[in-house]
């Protein structure tokens, strides 16, 4: 569920909410990559945090632990709030990084066939192919004499037409 900045400054506290402003959209574009991974490690922490606390107050309000202040928690719905604020500005973090990653291998994908065109265009500038030699066109006899056969040309028609005139006889009768 998309929650207003105003929501956020409600739940988050001064720290945290400077680290959550920098993952909206036109600060978290201009931030360089180590920043970036530096914002998400403390965001990460923060979030975990805020985890841990509001399954500590689920367990509080169930009777499973004892509480942890003078007196027990009677609702956790402000930190379960706060965890997913966190976990929306996480969900932010990761989509900007996994946008970058693709966009530099998409350029890594491109200068490397950038690379390989114009070293294949150097071989072939520098490269010089020997002469063919003799070759069997129009003219010129063929390189190598043809195949051996065992049977002649003619005698091969002369069984199809043998084949035809026995049929032909027995047709007859």
């Amino acid at each position: 569920m998309a929650r207003s900045i105003k929501h956020e400054r409600r739940l988050l506290g001064a720290d945290e909410l400077t680290l959550v402003e920098k993952t909206h959209h036109p600060a978290l574009g201009l931030l360089p990559d180590q920043d970036l991974a530096e914002l998400r490690k403390l965001l990460r922490e923060r979030r975990d945090r805020a985890q841990d606390i509001a399954a500590r107050q689920r367990r509080e309000l169930r009777g499973k632990a004892a509480p942890k202040g003078a007196r027990a928690a009677t609702d956790d719905s402000g930190t379960r709030e706060k965890r997913d604020v966190l976990a929306a500005a996480m969900q932010r973090l990761n989509k900007e990084v996994t946008r970058r990653q693709a966009k530099a291998a998409r350029q890594a994908l491109i200068d490397a066939a950038k690379r390989a065109l114009e070293l294949r265009r150097a071989t072939e500038a520098t490269t010089t192919r020997p002469s063919p030699g003799r070759t069997a066109n129009e003219g010129i006899n063929p390189k190598s004499p043809p195949a051996y056969t065992l049977r002649r040309p003619a005698k091969a028609g002369a069984i199809s037409q043998h084949n035809k005139n026995m049929q032909a006889t027995r047709d007859s009768k």
